[in-house]
């Protein structure tokens, strides 16, 4: 079986053009570096099947982060390369164009983006970049599939450009020759997106606007969510009781009623508290989480189409260089802020060993997933929007208390950023809508059964005893150091499980609002799900993923001891 890999540098729209190619679903964002695994599909070429591969992103064939290595890796496997251009920055583009062309490696050139040359008027003449390039050449529009009819038709008729191996400096004379004889640019008045573009990278109005867009988007998940939970879930869950009080009388007391429906308070049903598989365990992600979730994944899919998010990393690189990092940390922090485990596989796009150990331990000490933060909401939103400040704030000083503390300690070099900062672009409602439930249902796959085995161990644990011998041992040191219930042991050994379901658990302790801020902090910090831990044993190996493990068990420790004595007095 043939194989067809796509190349391009990052954010020229490859995600897109695999997914028109395939039919498969695929996560494509207007900011470099969304892909960070590796998408396949199969295409019919001709009268043969053939596998089509979505390529890491990359500005040359000398790799300088592990995304960039996979690339390379992929395209010795190559059969044929669709090379994706992005048409509007031809020059920047063309260097990896030159370097695919001396592989000889049959080669096709997708000018994506066509329709965007025409707002910023630029003029190529593609058919004298054919005859430059010697290989099929084909205008393209991802987002509306115009060209990919040609597109497909020209992968049969690939062919090698017979471009001998050339220095840096020969590739760059060659681009401005042809550049100069294909591209021609009329000049053309500011619009208000240019003016919108230059304001939100220049520090004097970007951090300004960056601070109200970020404070915008966290009162607007909060607004959807609970108008979502207010007027729809609520009233679906209010008219679910009756028939789960139906349920619990038919299995009446017994293991079988602990488990499915769990402990009835007062003699009802309590949603939050009765632990129950059919109760808790359908509340939990369905009432509470997922209007959150919702909310979240539709601001987040906004920000990255519009082509927001680069400036917003641009515009904190200085912050997140004393972090050990670099601006492109701002990337994974946004998406762990959806779940952790692609805001870890997004630190491959940082270039050394030193920035990926620190972005992967803070992402997993100070950043909560939306499930937890959702979570958060809930038991902190009745008592005050204040509350919840209050830990974002805590959050925010140990992300970059830590950052500083690690970048002294960890060996290894912090090189600059070097992110292209694409247009703002006006979004597809379709693409927003499609990728946001995707993300929704990635949400429901990987939450519900982990939230229903979570609930089963409890109950198991419970009835044996086990939880309470734990909640025991711990005694001093839950209450003693964090000020917190003695049975507040059991939501923060549940939380290595599940920490939505941890805190969801706190709500049963009648527990005073700063008591909760601490439990909040705490959970969010000592430890990612066990899904973000195996991440981080594949991306940072054994010995650094234990060294992290340590990192959060300490912090976890110091600031909970801290806001214990500062909330709450000794």
């Amino acid at each position: 079986m043939k194989k067809i890999v796509l190349m391009g540098n990052p954010n020229v729209g490859k995600s897109v053009v695999f997914a028109r190619l395939t039919g498969a679903q695929v996560i494509s964002s207007n900011y470099p570096g969304t892909t960070i695994d590796i998408s396949r599909g199969k295409i019919r070429l001709g009268q043969e099947r053939a596998e089509i591969i979505d390529a890491p992103g990359t500005y040359s064939l000398e790799p300088s982060n592990k995304a960039e290595e996979v690339a390379v890796e992929l395209l010795h496997e190559a059969d044929i390369v669709i090379n994706v251009v992005d048409a509007t920055n031809l020059e920047r583009n063309l260097y990896l164009t030159l370097e695919l062309l001396e592989q000889n490696v049959p080669m096709v050139v997708a000018l994506n983006m066509w329709d965007e040359t025409a707002h910023q008027g630029i003029h190529i003449d593609r058919e004298h970049l054919r005859a430059r390039l010697h290989v099929p050449t084909i205008p393209t529009v991802a987002l509306t599939g115009e060209g990919f009819r040609d597109l497909f038709a020209a992968l049969p008729h690939a062919r090698t450009g017979d471009r001998a191996s050339g220095s840096d400096e020969q590739r760059w004379i060659d681009i401005g020759h042809i550049i100069r004889d294909v591209q021609h640019v009329e000049h053309r008045h500011h619009t208000l997106r240019d003016r919108l573009a230059d304001a939100t990278i220049m520090p004097a109005s970007g951090i300004p606007i960056a601070i109200a867009v970020l404070l915008a988007s966290f009162w607007l998940i909060q607004l959807i969510g609970e108008t979502i939970i207010i007027h729809l879930l609520d009233p679906v869950f209010e008219a679910y009781r009756p028939l789960a009080m139906d349920i619990s009388q038919w299995l009446g007391p017994g293991v079988l009623h602990d488990v499915l429906i769990g402990q009835l308070i007062n003699g009802g049903i309590d949603y939050e508290q009765s632990m129950g598989m059919l109760t808790t365990g359908l509340y939990v992600p369905f009432g509470m989480v997922l209007p959150y979730i919702i909310a979240f994944y539709l601001l987040l899919s906004l920000l990255e189409d519009t082509g927001y998010l680069p400036r917003l990393a641009t515009l904190t690189d200085n912050v997140f260089h004393r972090l050990g990092m670099h601006g492109y940390g701002i990337v994974p922090v946004f998406m762990g802020l959806g779940c952790n485990v692609p805001g870890m596989l997004a630190t491959r796009n940082l270039e050394t060993r030193k920035q990926r150990f620190i972005a992967s331990t803070l992402l997993a000490i100070a950043v909560p997933c939306m499930a937890q933060t959702a979570m958060i909401f809930g038991i902190l939103g009745p008592h005050g929007f204040r509350y919840i400040l209050l830990v974002v704030g805590v959050l925010i000083a140990t992300y970059v208390t830590a950052g500083l503390l690690l970048t002294r300690v960890v060996a290894g070099e912090s090189p600059e950023i070097f992110m292209e900062i694409p247009p703002y672009r006006r979004p597809s409602l379709t693409a927003i809508a499609k990728k946001t439930w995707m993300r929704i249902r990635g949400f429901l796959g990987e939450a519900i059964p982990f939230l229903f085995f979570g609930v089963l161990l409890i109950n198991v644990l419970y009835s044996a005893g086990i939880l309470q011998g734990l909640g025991d041992l711990f005694a001093p040191f839950t209450h003693g150091w964090l000020g917190l219930p003695s049975d507040a042991t059991t939501a923060l050994l549940i939380g290595f499980l599940r920490k939505d379901l941890a805190i969801g658990m706190l709500l049963s302790l009648d527990m005073t609002a700063l008591q909760l801020v601490i439990a909040a902090v705490v959970l969010t910090i000592y430890f990612p799900c066990v899904a973000t831990f195996a991440v981080m044993l594949r991306e940072l190996g054994i010995r650094d993923m234990l060294k992290a493990t340590g990192i959060m068990l300490l912090a976890a420790t110091l600031v909970g001891g801290l806001l214990h004595l500062t909330l709450l007095g000794p």
